[in-house]
């Protein structure tokens, strides 16, 4: 009996969980964009982002506030840093191989298994390697990843994760996953 209690306590838990990361977030954002602290902003900033947050806290948010501990944003630093050295060196890559065309390229697509069960970590892998030059992920079928590469040096899946993925999805599982 008591079990049965608890079940829509911690449903509510979550939601209100997740209604307040998305307030947070667009309130956030809010002051991002008005770079004012008036109090007239501000209070329009807190109805806006109530109202946008209790419409969309459920699509919007994947984990509620736990993805604001003090561990997991410094996890959110960690793979902020690591994209951006991801990015410039895909960028310089692919930079070269333009303005140098006698480097070879070996364009294909190659697949790979990933190790994260959550659908919003899934979904930022994916956009993580999109985003970086020289790849693109062209589909997400529940673990397996299909990217297209630039210059395939490998067809082996572990190899082929090694070189993508691994250095993004090592912190994305702290910060999703635990």
């Amino acid at each position: 009996m008591s079990a049965k209690k608890n079940i829509p306590t911690l449903k509510r838990k979550s939601t209100l969980g997740k209604f307040i990361y998305t307030f947070i977030i667009m309130f956030l954002i809010w002051l991002g964009f008005t770079t004012s602290f008036e109090p007239a902003e501000l209070i329009t900033g807190v109805v806006v982002s109530l109202v946008i947050a209790f419409f969309t806290d459920r699509i919007f948010s994947c984990c509620g506030m736990k993805v604001l501990m003090p561990h997991k944003i410094f996890y959110f630093i960690q793979y902020f840093i690591i994209f951006i050295f991801a990015l410039v060196k895909a960028n310089f890559d692919v930079a070269k191989r333009v303005i140098s065309p006698e480097l070879p390229i070996n364009p294909g697509i190659v697949k790979f298994k990933t190790k994260l069960t959550n659908g919003f970590a899934r979904m930022v892998l994916a956009n993580s390697i999109t985003l970086t030059p020289g790849t693109l992920t062209i589909d997400a079928i529940g673990d397996t990843f299909y990217v297209h590469w630039i210059d395939v040096t490998s067809d082996d899946p572990k190899i082929v994760y090694k070189e993508i993925a691994e250095s993004f999805e090592k912190i994305l599982i702290k910060i999703y996953e635990d």
